[in-house]
């Protein structure tokens, strides 16, 4: 049987990924989409294409098992980050039901993906009920905490917990803060990065006070992203195995922090597929599976 991810921190044995030239497609299609999905600036697809290949090769060092989504004309250019559209459990997948409406045809594409690969899927969230996967985050092994802010809402909160059942211990609900408000690309996961079960990367500022407390009374060291770095996404790390993890580059500080703590860093340039879409190296994946 396989073993599902029940945490953040690995080690990632499978993961579900999307392609630039799959999810941005064209010029034509990035000239159309890009100031209605709010990206910072418009994303150029060479450049993108380049930047996407070297993150691969970095996650293929991991010997992780990628498993690519297919272009589908009814989904745009946010489909590059594929951790929104699901969220693990150790019964299977949960597809979720998008908080920005530009996605609502994504979990969808994804339950095909999962449906090839003979992954479960053991519930979805519908009717008024809004979870963004960015907003899930594994604290231990059967505690998932999960952001309630303009993305996730009350009601996807409660059909969560209903369909994680038995797997979880606890639902730890995080009010997230307005910041720059419902258009902004902002979920659980912009300040809070999972780097092993005693070790998280975090940005304070935005930390609701009760959330922080929690992490500390669990005994895990927080590693402090300084205000310079958050705009550059240094507290969205993805960590592939505990204390090894990839990062955007141009966060010196943050990586040397990490490294203080013993932690194998690895950098990709991510101006094209990160930045300007507001999605860092967490956001470009979907973990399914962990090695025993």
């Amino acid at each position: 049987m396989p073993v599902f991810c029940q945490s953040d921190v690995g080690p990632i044995k499978c993961l579900v990924v999307k392609h630039p030239r799959d999810a941005f497609i064209s010029d034509e299609t990035i000239d159309r989409q890009w100031r209605k999905l709010n990206y910072s600036a418009r994303p150029d697809l060479a450049r993108a294409v380049d930047e996407y290949d070297q993150f691969l090769e970095l996650l293929k060092n991991f010997d992780i098992d990628l498993k690519f989504l297919s272009r589908n004309n009814n989904i745009g250019l946010d489909s590059i980050y594929t951790r929104d559209a699901s969220i693990v459990c150790g019964k299977g997948m949960i597809l979720c039901n998008m908080g920005k409406a530009e996605r609502h045809n994504e979990p969808a594409a994804q339950a095909a993906i999962f449906r090839t690969m003979n992954v479960p899927i053991c519930g979805i969230i519908n009717n008024n009920g809004r979870v963004e996967g960015g907003d899930a985050a594994w604290i231990d092994d059967h505690t998932l905490a999960i952001g309630r802010g303009y993305r996730t809402n009350d009601e996807g909160i409660r059909q969560l917990s209903e369909l994680l059942g038995d797997c979880i211990d606890e639902l730890l609900v995080v009010p997230l803060p307005h910041w720059r408000g419902p258009s902004d690309v902002f979920h659980l996961m912009s300040i809070f990065s999972p780097i092993d079960k005693d070790l998280a990367l975090v940005y304070s500022p935005l930390m609701p006070v009760p959330f922080r407390e929690a992490l500390l009374y669990r005994a895990i060291k927080l590693v402090e992203v300084h205000d310079s770095e958050f705009s550059t996404m240094g507290c969205n790390v993805l960590t592939v195995a505990p204390r090894k993890c990839i990062m955007l580059s141009g966060n010196p500080e943050t990586k040397e922090k990490l490294q203080r703590n013993n932690v194998e860093v690895h950098e990709f340039e991510g101006q094209e597929i990160s930045i300007k879409g507001g999605g860092g190296p967490t956001c470009l994946t979907r973990p399914i599976t962990m090695r025993r």
